[in-house]
């Protein structure tokens, strides 16, 4: 653990004051500023209509952005490489919807409390078996059976299967569940039911499955060199009949944020998967690059510890968050390309409400020095510990400069990433912390984050109506009713300043621009069977 040296800190308050005179004098803002380049390009993939005829062969190189941990489904990791050797069942398209996939239907006759699962005839494993409906049994009682399954909560909700023909698997739940569905179209990383392993594989390898996974997808696992290569060859026998387009895909893990990008920029890889604004800054700006970027929801956030002071108290909250100037941190960490947050949906997401940006307290320092002196004349110290990742010292000192103005006294620890995951935000032992916390869909985004059991809310908010209202939006078939019912939780989240909201999220897909057929989600997974290079 280290503490922020002082001269950074010297630095930090430099720089924020800096941005808060040029704001105060009615300086000009610079064109980044008023134009700012990050937007929302191509967030789903590429345009199969533009990008000419698919070309075969070839081998694409892939950079990301951590080691994975297992190919094991239930075991917690991101694996950019899992959808390549799997594939979903089902997937979700552009408006939230999950559609079939893999899996040919997914139905229900009872309102959401039975689903049938009706799978495509004539889908092998890369072992010669078929993927039938005991298959898909088999997996999912894995996610009921582990408890530490990213995906055991959603498997709990199952009360009983049933095959019913080999093609057809139904399934009965404890109790309704609108978005039951979506759960087989999520990534491992999240929890899924729709991501299937052979049967006789899992009986071949038992635990050490996670490294020889044997899926249905596009291609077929070859070895997996840890921390230098997981390479990957086509299947012959794809269910997608021509696809994929590619003979080979190999991944590498490049956790260096700067060695990351200059392997895409150098043409070491063909793809990379980005992590942070400034990869996204520069990539946008670069033409020899593709994009490939859509606003969360959620995004980068700092979490408020409920459980201790000062956090307890909801006017140190609203103190925070009326002290940062986000236009001066955009300047000293964002590259002057800041996508701004004040609410948990995105504007043009259907369950945002204006409403609750209008709820979102404004920038006012002298208010948020009032604040501060009320909590410290009612017997409470204002002063705090915010605890970061050392890749975030720029964003630490600006914070210390202002909470500094208006009268708090912050103690700044970093952590490298693996030791603050478990030391400090799955542990709760924070005052303040950054964090980000985009999703896709609301369920199980929003419920990781914001439920009272959420495996996210490392805060421990605890509000007994949000709980309702996350578990009513989940449960209904209505979609009206679930728009109605999240857009009441965002709002009641803006009146309980459950976060600091910060910005939208910058994860992204960058190419080399010889590289198409891109399909993706908003949160980088990638399907890999249309990709193909232009070479």
């Amino acid at each position: 653990m280290l503490r922020l040296p002082s001269a950074l800190r010297w630095c930090g308050a430099l720089l924020a004051a800096a941005a808060l005179v040029l704001t105060a004098c009615g300086a000009p803002p610079t064109a980044e500023t008023t134009h700012p380049t990050i937007r929302s390009t191509n967030p789903y993939g590429g345009d199969p209509a533009t990008e000419g005829t698919p070309k075969r062969g070839g081998t694409a190189l892939i950079g990301m952005d951590r080691e994975a941990v297992s190919f094991d489904t239930t075991v917690q990791n991101t694996n950019s490489a899992a959808f390549a050797v799997y594939d979903t069942l089902l997937k979700v398209n552009p408006q939230g919807v999950a559609e079939p996939y893999m899996a040919e239907s997914m139905d229900t006759p009872d309102g959401g409390l039975t689903w049938r699962l009706g799978l495509r005839e004539g889908v092998m494993f890369t072992d010669g078996t078929p993927l039938d409906a005991e298959a898909v049994r088999i997996n999912i009682q894995r996610h009921i059976d582990k408890v530490t399954s990213p995906a055991h909560a959603l498997a709990i909700r199952i009360a009983a299967m049933r095959v019913v023909d080999p093609l057809t698997l139904e399934i009965t739940l404890t109790e309704p569940f609108g978005v039951f569905p979506l759960m087989f179209a999520q990534p491992i990383s999240t929890g899924s039911l729709g991501v299937i392993i052979s049967p006789a594989a899992l009986q071949k390898y038992g635990a050490d499955i996670g490294a020889h996974p044997v899926g249905a997808g596009p291609f077929r696992f070859v070895e997996w060199i840890r921390d230098s290569r997981i390479v990957l060859e086509r299947n012959p026998n794809y269910w997608q009949k021509g696809l994929p387009y590619l003979d080979k895909l190999e991944f590498r893990p490049l956790s260096d944020t700067e060695s990351r990008y200059a392997s895409i920029q150098n043409g070491d890889v063909d793809i990379i998967y980005g992590a942070f604004n400034e990869e996204l800054v520069r990539a946008v700006q670069d033409e020899n690059l593709s994009v490939y970027y859509g606003e969360q929801n959620g995004g980068e956030l700092l979490y408020f510890n409920f459980n201790r002071p000062p956090f307890d108290d909801r006017r140190m909250r609203e103190a925070v968050v009326r002290a940062i100037d986000l236009k001066a941190l955009s300047a000293v960490h964002y590259s002057n390309q800041i996508v701004p947050a004040d609410s948990l949906f995105t504007a043009d997401s259907p369950y945002h409400d204006d409403a609750a940006s209008t709820l979102w307290p404004t920038h006012d320092p002298a208010r948020a020095k009032q604040l501060v002196d009320e909590y410290r004349a009612s017997g409470g110290n204002p002063d705090f510990v915010l605890k970061t990742v050392n890749t975030w010292l720029d964003f630490a000192a600006f914070i210390q400069a202002q909470m500094a103005a208006v009268g708090i006294t912050v103690k700044v620890e970093v952590y490298d990433l693996a030791q603050y995951a478990s030391q400090v935000v799955q542990s709760g032992d924070f005052d303040l912390s950054t964090t980000v916390g985009s999703f896709d869909n609301p369920y199980p985004g929003a419920v990781r984050l914001l439920s009272s059991t959420g495996n996210q809310n490392y805060g421990k908010y605890n509000n007994p109506k949000v709980d309702e209202l996350l578990d009513q939006a989940a449960g209904t078939v209505d979609e009206t009713q679930r728009q109605a019912d999240y857009r009441e939780v965002e709002k009641i989240v803006n009146e309980d300043l459950v976060f600091c909201w910060l910005s939208r999220g910058f994860v992204s897909t960058i190419t080399r621009n010889d590289v198409k057929g891109v399909v993706r989600y908003l949160f980088r997974d990638m399907y890999f069977a249309t990709l193909w290079l232009d070479r």
